[in-house]
């Protein structure tokens, strides 16, 4: 996969031993002894050199290229189904409200509530991933969407649709940050690692694609039934893939971890009934003041707080340990994609609407229109990965947040077409919609790519999973909480009008309210971007070679200490 060596290293990088200076796969430098020298001031060295040859070998777990290619196969496809789910079904939406009388007010519903119980449930799934093996969890959470993806064919009623994308979301919850922890725990840093990472966010793209393409054809030429049936059939190739490629080493439970059941019991219902405040207050019959609405939301809200208390200060083994955020700009960088992926749920869910709706295209001139933003992310994937140990990760950072704010703005901009007059189509296409597409692109899959290496590198082995759920909530919750509070924000401005005698606003109008909405998002996040400084995704050493290297430190410096005080005290003598 990397043109330096495909033959794997049987060696293991770590810091060499204190009293065993030769341990390491560097050469020890000849000025030291065999052994340590408390008196020499200085630790054994990682050999740059075998670092990097080691950042470019196929890891010894992988014992053949077939092998690692069905490996990453096996992952990949589990991302580029995850994306199927999510954007071909904005496509086929309208023929799914029209069959089943989904009511306008709650077709959000539908299309936002397996983004929620992703989200909600990433965190205990990536404990069980550690519990029980990355392997088992990720099979399992596949199995479990394939069941829910042919039931959700057979719907007969709105409410059993949206159970049906509720429970497909739980499937994503489990094998989402095990498939992370799988590739973090398998590649180390380095340009192997990213090239990896680069493909996996290249069937990010690829499923997005996917999805629109299979949502087009079952809304306007089968039936929309067949967009979730023929979800199934990929998700079964999944599974079989899996199976018997993913290395048997990679279930092996931890006895000594423990679920977090209190932070579970007030994580999980807090996160959803806060985002069902957001998205149902817009909708319901009083707006806010139905008190349904703002019990939920306080509810959700003290159970969250009482969750903080229990992370920090009562659980032994918390679901989102602190050492999670002691990598320098963590902090900052979560915070700047919570916004920046609300930037992209924003920008799907009301591109796709006004597409359909404003500018009367079909659901395959849809599919169309969105090419893109699929081939453009497959480009830059790729790409990326080869480049992202040679530019700076906050130069690219930024990048992507001027695309994610330009992707928005570009659809508020669109001039409005008056029945036989205006700009043609073509012109509103190749001048806005191309433009805002590639800026789209730009956006989600820069940030998808940098942020993953980052992440998943800074953290150690045993933190993986949680590092890959974390990675995920941001992004799932970031899409249902911000939809949440576009929805609102347009319900609001309707009701005034209304309140004041006029008619409700078009819908171009209620559209550009989500846009602009995404425009703040993503200026917001460009300036935090800008005060992140990750640097570049270079060969290195992982972070547990880095703890057991400054621990080695540690020891001999205690050695030198204590060899000084015992020639002190010889010289009183």
């Amino acid at each position: 996969m990397v043109p330096d060596t495909d033959r794997p290293t049987t060696a293991v990088l770590a810091p060499p031993d204190p009293a065993h200076a030769r341990d390491g796969l560097g050469p020890r430098d000849d000025t030291q002894s065999s052994d340590s020298d408390p008196e020499s001031g200085s630790s054994p060295a990682m050999d740059k050199d075998a670092i990097e040859r080691l950042g470019r070998q196929r890891p010894a777990l992988l014992t053949s290229v077939f092998a690692e290619v069905g490996f990453v196969s096996a992952i990949v496809l589990s991302m580029m189904m995850c994306e199927y789910f999510v954007s071909g079904f904005n496509i086929v939406l309208p023929a799914i409200s029209e069959a089943l009388e989904i009511p306008e007010s709650i077709r959000t519903w539908p299309a936002g509530v397996p983004n929620l119980t992703t989200a909600a449930f990433l965190l205990p799934c990536a404990r069980l991933s550690d519990q029980y093996g990355g392997r088992i969890v990720f099979l399992a959470g596949h199995v479990w969407l394939f069941v829910w993806s042919l039931v959700a064919g057979f719907s007969a009623s709105p409410e059993m649709m949206i159970a049906c994308r509720a429970l497909q979301g739980v499937g994503a919850a489990a094998f989402m940050p095990a498939g992370i922890a799988l590739l973090g725990q398998t590649y180390r840093p380095g340009p192997r690692k990213n090239l990896v990472f680069a493909i996996y966010g290249a069937f990010a793209c690829i499923g997005f694609y996917f999805g629109i393409i299979i949502g087009a054809i079952g809304g306007q030429l089968l039936t929309w039934s067949w967009y979730f049936w023929i979800g199934a059939i990929f998700v079964a190739i999944v599974v079989v893939l899996g199976i018997t490629t993913i290395p048997k080493a990679l279930s092996q439970r931890a006895p000594n971890v423990a679920m977090d059941w209190l932070g579970t019991a007030t994580i999980v219902p807090g996160v959803v009934l806060i985002v069902f405040a957001l998205t149902d207050g817009g909708h319901a019959p009083q707006g806010w003041r139905t008190p349904y609405v703002y019990v939920t939301f306080v509810i959700g809200a003290l159970l969250l707080i009482v969750s903080v208390y229990i992370e920090g200060w009562v659980a032994k083994q918390a679901l989102v340990p602190p050492e999670l955020f002691k990598p320098k700009y963590m902090k900052r960088l979560c915070l700047a994609l919570f916004l920046a992926y609300g930037v992209f749920g924003l920008f799907l869910f009301y591109a796709s609407f006004y597409i359909e709706t404003v500018l009367q295209a079909t659901p395959l001139q849809t599919a169309a229109w969105f090419t893109p933003l699929a081939v453009g992310g497959m480009m830059l994937a790729i790409s990326g990965g080869l480049v992202m140990h040679l530019v700076p990760g906050r130069v690219l950072l930024v990048i992507s947040g001027l695309g994610f704010t330009l992707s928005g703005l570009l659809f508020v901009l669109i001039p409005e077409r008056a029945s036989g007059s205006g700009p043609s189509i073509d012109f509103i296409y190749w001048a806005y919609i191309f433009s805002a597409m590639v800026a789209g692109t730009i956006g989600i899959d820069i940030t998808f790519n940098v942020t993953n290496v980052f992440i998943t590198t800074a953290v150690p082995s045993a933190l993986q999973a949680t590092a890959g759920a974390v990675i995920n909530s941001l992004l799932y919750l970031g899409i249902a909480f911000w939809l949440g509070v576009a929805e609102l924000a347009v319900a609001s401005a309707n009701a005034g009008r209304v309140a004041s005698g006029q008619a409700e606003m078009p819908l171009r109008e209620q559209y550009q309210i989500g846009f602009w909405i995404g425009v703040a998002l993503g200026g917001l996040a460009t300036l935090l971007f800008l005060s992140v400084d990750i640097g570049q995704a270079a060969a290195s050493m992982t972070a547990d070679e880095k703890l057991a290297q400054a621990q080695a430190d540690g020891l001999g410096e205690i050695a030198r200490a204590s060899s000084r005080v015992h020639g002190d005290n010889e010289e009183k003598k």
